[in-house]
Formats: structure tokens, C-alpha cells, sequence
């Protein structure tokens, strides 16, 4: 396996949000083996690429046109783990002095580990308490691994945050609170709350989930004091 085998789906060639303190390129790679209601990119979730793929190849090219002028290439999803390729290419881009970010629910902590040694900062998605994960995924094995991510993660030395996607009618603010005290009690210190999209949604039957200020607030006041930084991004 290569990294010329990696299926992308589609790259932002320059990007200042999704590597903190980074300037960085993005690529969505293709697959995912989860169904979140609330997925705003569900084009990424077949293996195989669109009309809109983008090779290793081109992807790599513009990479090395960017030498010393970026920082970072995060590899996105999609679940970028899935695809045996990453790995090699992770390798490639360490190789060109970049930054390696990822972005990861980590469904399956096996396809993670092999990974870490070539990381320098991960976003790892927390969906739900593991008993909860099957509300949002879909999925009736998901959610122990995701959790089990996060000492692999420290174990590692792998700088990280975890972020949590919120929607109104899938969680409520005492849910995300929960959540957002158990990662602490783990010994997490970055989180971001994420504000659901609801333009593009896999299952736009949820609605928009609407929350309202002062339950972000709620939120936010409360988790504060338990992180080193605690974002709620809209």
C-alpha cells in the first residue's frame, strides 16, 4: 500500500482553522463507517471518490509548492483511518517538514495506533458518553474506542483536543456538560463544543436543533473552569 492509493475527496489548499496556531492544507479523505445524523459532509462517507477526487499525486505537488509556506497538512474525513494509505502518507509529509494533523472519531483504535508516532496534533471527536454513541452514529459497537482514543493519545505524547458536535434535538445541555466533566476526569485539557450544521445534514429529519444562547452559555460557564481552553464554536 502507497500513498498514491489514498482516495481524496476534495482539499482546502489553505486553511487557518483546522490546525490551531497552524497555516495548513486539508484534505477529506473518502469513508467513514458511521451514519451521524448530523454529518455535514455525507458525500465523504463512500470509500470511493466522487467526480471531484483529487489524486495523491496533485495533492502532493501543491504540498511541495507550499514548503515554507505552511506549517501543516491535516488529513480529515470523512474517517481518515480507515484507509491503509494514510499511514504512508502521513510518512510523506513528515518527510517534507510538515506538521501532521488529524482530524478522527477513532472508531477502531487498531488503525489509530500505528498512526501516532507520525502525529503531531489530533482533533479527536467525542460524539456522546460510549452508552450514547449508538444515538448519533447509528452504530451499535461505537463509542468504547473513541474513549479509549484519549490515553492512547497521552500515552503517546500526541498534543490533541477533543471536540464534541452539539445538536439541540440529539443532546441536551446537561448531556454535553456530562461529557465535557468525564473528559476532564480523564485528564483532557482542550475542548470545543461544536455547533451542528444544519444545512447539510445526512438526516435533515432531526431539524435544525435549535439552541439558544442561554443554553451555550450554561454550557460554557460550566466547563470552563475544567479546561485549559474550552471553545463553543458556531
Amino acid at each position: 500500500m502507497t500513498a498514491d492509493n489514498l482516495v481524496i475527496g476534495g482539499m482546502a489548499a489553505f486553511s487557518t482553522v483546522d490546525y490551531p496556531q497552524h497555516l495548513a492544507a486539508t484534505l477529506f479523505l473518502q469513508g467513514c463507517p458511521w451514519r451521524c445524523h448530523y454529518c455535514h459532509n455525507p458525500h465523504l462517507i463512500p470509500l470511493e471518490a466522487g467526480d471531484e477526487n483529487i489524486t495523491w499525486q496533485k495533492a502532493h505537488r501543491h504540498l511541495k509548492s507550499r514548503q515554507g509556506l505552511l506549517d501543516a497538512v491535516v488529513f480529515s474525513g470523512g474517517e481518515p483511518t480507515i484507509q491503509k494509505a494514510l499511514l504512508p502518507a502521513l510518512q510523506q509529509t513528515r518527510a517534507m517538514g510538515f506538521r501532521n494533523g488529524l482530524h478522527t472519531g477513532a472508531p477502531h483504535l487498531k488503525l489509530l495506533e500505528p498512526l501516532l508516532r507520525w502525529l503531531d496534533w489530533v482533533g479527536l471527536d467525542i460524539k456522546a458518553l460510549p452508552a450514547d454513541y449508538e444515538i448519533i452514529t447509528t452504530s451499535r459497537y461505537a463509542g468504547s474506542e473513541s474513549w479509549a482514543a484519549i490515553e492512547a493519545l497521552q500515552n503517546a505524547g500526541v498534543d490533541f483536543e477533543c471536540r464534541m458536535t452539539w445538536h439541540g434535538a440529539l443532546q441536551s445541555p446537561e448531556q454535553v456538560t456530562t461529557v465535557g466533566e468525564r473528559l476532564a476526569d480523564q485528564g483532557v485539557r482542550r475542548f470545543a463544543v461544536q455547533i451542528a450544521r444544519s444545512d447539510q445534514m445526512l438526516n435533515g429529519a432531526i431539524g435544525a436543533g435549535h439552541l439558544s444562547a442561554e443554553d451555550k452559555q450554561r454550557v460554557r460557564n460550566t466547563l470552563s473552569p475544567f479546561f485549559e481552553t474550552l471553545d463553543v464554536r458556531a
